[in-house]
């Protein structure tokens, strides 16, 4: 009668167990998104209940969701700089965010083998944004990371009516040779972005060409700041956008009927650990590395 009650308990135990596969037990699903970071662990085999997790070794905020204890990183730029022992560091061009989940049994006896799931979220500072023509002016970035969680945020230069930057003017964007000398608003937008980081343009010029580096340039900023009197830089690095107005030109000895290329190097910056607004009173200049290119186009006709 023994042998058959033992059997029966082991039969007992695993159903109680549950579905547990021991291929899947140590993985772990990190969901890296602009604001939030969410992970989920496997709620098997090692026993321990979602109350018995701590993210950091903090805070108990898991949930039982599908056969798995989810925790939930809700903000990257929380007031107190680290949510529940949330950690980041700078590693030129990268942004790295890190945690664990750790089990913590207050109990006299531990039976069930204690976990420690680190994590990892990692983002690049850079935006590497090709070919982004005035009327497809929008270009959307896709980062890969260590983990099975991704990011992806959207870029966009936009042209404004007016210096309070909130309406966009419709493409086609077209300048009357009469127009020539009238002002033009210009901005750089990122969206789904933490409110830690902020848009900074390093450079941005024109030229007669969609080629980057058309022998034929006219510089518009330079290191952050206006390159001359009449152009004057509104924000950078202030915010999630950064805008600045000029004069309408023309190029010598280019057709009438010509298009103006807009382009402007941009990233982003960690206002927690860079000083991000661009001070050019000063000549100060910061973060020298430069991001992707962002292109608009203008056309320049005559009535």
């Amino acid at each position: 009668m023994l042998p058959l009650t033992v059997y029966l308990l082991v039969i007992l135990a695993r159903a109680l167990a549950g579905p547990c596969s021991p291929n899947k037990a140590d993985v772990i699903l990190v969901y890296c998104y602009p604001k939030t970071i969410i992970t989920r662990i496997p709620e098997c085999p090692y026993g321990w209940e979602v109350n018995q997790l701590a993210l950091g070794g903090i805070c108990y905020n898991g949930i039982h969701d599908s056969g798995y204890y989810q925790f939930t990183i809700p903000d990257l730029s929380p007031k107190n700089k680290s949510y529940c022992g949330t950690q980041s560091e700078f590693k030129n061009p990268v942004y790295h965010f890190y945690n664990s989940i750790v089990s913590n049994d207050s109990s006299v006896i531990v039976k069930n083998q204690p976990v420690n799931y680190s994590f990892t979220c990692t983002y690049n500072a850079h935006y590497l944004v090709n070919q982004a023509a005035f009327d497809q002016r929008v270009a959307t970035v896709h980062v890969k990371n260590g983990s099975s969680g991704s990011f992806e945020s959207q870029l966009s230069l936009n042209f404004y009516i007016n210096a309070k930057f909130s309406s966009i003017k419709e493409a086609p964007f077209v300048v009357e040779t009469s127009e020539i000398g009238s002002d033009i608003f210009a901005g750089v937008e990122a969206k789904g972005l933490s409110d830690r980081f902020k848009v900074v343009l390093n450079n941005c010029w024109a030229t007669p060409s969609s080629e980057y580096f058309y022998q034929i340039h006219w510089p518009l900023i330079t290191k952050g700041c206006a390159a001359d009197y009449s152009i004057i830089v509104h924000e950078n690095g202030k915010t999630n956008r950064a805008t600045f107005q000029f004069n309408a030109f023309r190029f010598q000895n280019i057709p009438k009927l010509s298009k103006v290329w807009l382009h402007c190097e941009t990233h982003v910056c960690d206002s927690e650990k860079f000083s991000c607004p661009v001070i050019c009173d000063r000549r100060q200049q910061r973060m020298e590395q430069t991001g992707g290119v962002l292109v608009a186009e203008i056309s320049v006709r005559s009535k």
